[in-house]
């Protein structure tokens, strides 16, 4: 068991740390003021992406540092999960900057999904654009009407008619919605005539400009609409779509689901390292430059003993990851499942507590945008219900201990 990261993984690392430094950073500050002069309500109908980005993108493409996510040595540039890792780990210590390497949600999770059970012609027709950059995507899972948590309350019909595909429900939380070049989404719903439990649910690609797709709101995360991808509510009022839009098959939607799932939670674990990392940085800088009641911040309160904790919650969070990208990698994302529910509630609950941590230290400039640990905690609260609640994941690996022992 080597958690090491290979060659190959340091050698990109490296790359993508001198790539950051010399061109993310000091993009960030003001990439996060133009949203919010740009893109400061919910009329997602005007929202505008930074023209930076797109220069940012074609240079980072043109480096290899390009779908780095993908294990397809043609397609991406062939790095295993626990390859990855330590480079998601890099990118989450900006928010929102695995953009720029066309390496964040959901289109990640889309094409993974299209790379291993999309047919020939929805690969060329919507994976292929995807990992130009061309245009972006959509997942529609959760729903309103709904306690999601348990997907098999899904409501959303899928219905086969003749040569075409029926769907009607409503979804929310739909991460890039608002995106101006959003152009696809894979809709997860039930197809009735299926009887077993985990077999009665269907994946199935909508373009968004189809008749009868209807996006109804983009949602607010603590007042924040995230954009220019924000997470929307969109409704399907007898929305027809070719028949070849089905993925795999129908009843396949559990299956893709975990599938989808797996990788892309250590993505965003190991984001959430990285930007805890980040917290504990600023944490320990500011408490070192300012001063209280005649002493630093640093030797007040209790906190050098906080740094030491937070230190120690963070590295155990990333053994973790490692362990359950290394799991992944050599036996697959069925035997993996205690560890993936495992990281999937330990690291945003980690990214949580530092983040906070690191607010209580910056005083009332933690709570402003001047730094971006309130980006931070927003991510960590969000992500803690995103892919499932802790208590979901929690429920999983008890069920997983309990067969263990009492099967």
């Amino acid at each position: 068991m080597n958690f090491n990261p290979s060659e190959k993984s340091q050698e990109y690392l490296k790359k993508l740390k001198t790539f950051m430094k010399a061109n993310v950073y000091p993009f960030e500050k003001e990439w996060a003021e133009f949203n919010k002069i740009n893109n400061p309500d919910s009329n997602w109908k005007q929202w505008i992406e930074h023209p930076k980005l797109k220069e940012l993108k074609t240079k980072a493409r043109s480096e290899g540092l390009w779908n780095l996510f993908l294990p397809d040595s043609e397609l991406g540039e062939g790095l295993s999960v626990l390859d990855y890792a330590p480079l998601a780990e890099e990118m989450g210590r900006i928010y929102n900057s695995a953009e720029i390497f066309n390496c964040n949600a959901p289109d990640t999770g889309n094409m993974e999904v299209l790379y291993h059970f999309g047919s020939k012609q929805q690969k060329e027709k919507w994976l292929k654009p995807l990992l130009n950059g061309e245009i972006k995507s959509v997942f529609c899972m959760t729903e309103p009407d709904v306690a999601s948590s348990d997907a098999t309350n899904i409501e959303t019909s899928i219905a086969p008619d003749g040569d075409e595909i029926v769907i009607n429900g409503k979804k929310w939380w739909s991460t890039g919605l608002g995106h101006p070049e959003a152009q696809i989404a894979i809709v997860m719903g039930k197809t009735s005539g299926l009887h077993e439990r985990h077999k009665q649910h269907s994946m199935v690609l909508v373009p968004l400009n189809s008749t009868g797709v209807e996006i109804k709101r983009m949602l607010p995360t603590f007042g924040a609409y995230d954009a220019p991808a924000g997470h929307g509510e969109v409704y399907f009022n007898n929305v027809r779509v070719p028949k070849e839009n089905i993925i795999m098959d129908f009843g396949a939607g559990f299956a893709i689901a975990q599938g989808r799932l797996g990788p892309g939670r250590i993505h965003h674990c190991m984001r959430c390292i990285g930007a805890a990392e980040r917290a504990l940085e600023l944490a320990i800088i500011r408490s070192g430059t300012r001063e209280a009641f005649g002493k630093p911040l640093a030797k007040l309160g209790g906190n050098a003993e906080r740094f030491a904790k937070a230190r120690v919650a963070i590295d155990q969070a990333r053994l973790l990851t490692h362990y359950a990208a290394w799991k992944i990698d050599q036996f697959g994302i069925k035997e993996s499942m205690t560890e993936i529910s495992a990281i999937k509630v330990v690291a945003p609950q980690v990214l949580q507590e530092v983040t906070d941590m690191a607010m209580q230290i910056h005083g009332g400039g933690g709570l402003s945008d001047d730094f971006p640990l309130s980006s931070f905690f927003l991510q960590a609260r969000a992500l803690r219900l995103a892919d499932g609640p802790d208590e979901v994941h929690l429920g999983m690996i008890s069920r997983l201990e309990f067969k263990k022992y009492l099967s």
